[in-house]
């Protein structure tokens, strides 16, 4: 994805969640009201702003006496954000913030052994060409994640980011 409309779309916390509920699947305004525990009309904004960026789509209707439900779902199983704008990579930075927040809620409530849990984080210094082929290998890795999706198998999130992240000691060759 390089659009920058689809970008700034996803750059809320409330999209972003929306598009991640989509991936289990289809889901009205009203289920997606509910699971967000806000109301229907600020989701069916939301998915609106979605709907316009291709995003997401109506997957299908159904008729409630004189309202027809649409079922909205992603129009992608798998998003990988790229730009080759400056401008861009500052809304992709915030994109990756959004989606590792959801990743943080999702996992704090979470009622899981923590044997099952790995995590962690690092901070390196990388030549600007071992970090592109980082962040390939990453990429890597998620689409062989995606790829292992079985509809009898139970949940899994992947959440990671390659980011360029400041620097808060010198190195030591950098001392005097």
């Amino acid at each position: 994805m390089r659009d920058p409309k689809q970008l700034r779309a996803l750059g809320g916390d409330v999209r972003a969640r929306i598009v991640m509920l989509l991936r289990e699947r289809a889901a009205s305004t009203t289920e997606l009201a509910t699971a967000l525990c806000m109301p229907k009309g600020t989701v069916g904004h939301h998915v609106k702003v979605l709907e316009r960026a291709g995003l997401i789509r109506v997957v299908g209707t159904r008729r409630i006496r004189a309202v027809t439900e649409k079922y909205y779902g992603r129009v992608a199983r798998l998003f990988v954000l790229k730009t080759d704008d400056a401008a861009d990579a500052v809304g992709e930075g915030a994109l990756a913030a959004v989606m590792l927040r959801q990743a943080a809620e999702e996992l704090l409530p979470a009622e899981v052994d923590p044997v099952r849990i790995t995590a962690g984080l690092s901070h390196v210094r990388l030549r600007p060409a071992d970090a592109r082929r980082l962040g390939l290998r990453l990429n890597r890795l998620f689409a062989s994640f995606q790829a292992a999706d079985d509809p009898d198998g139970e949940p899994h999130a992947l959440a990671a980011a390659l980011y360029p992240a400041p620097s808060a000691l010198p190195h030591a060759d950098d001392r005097t």
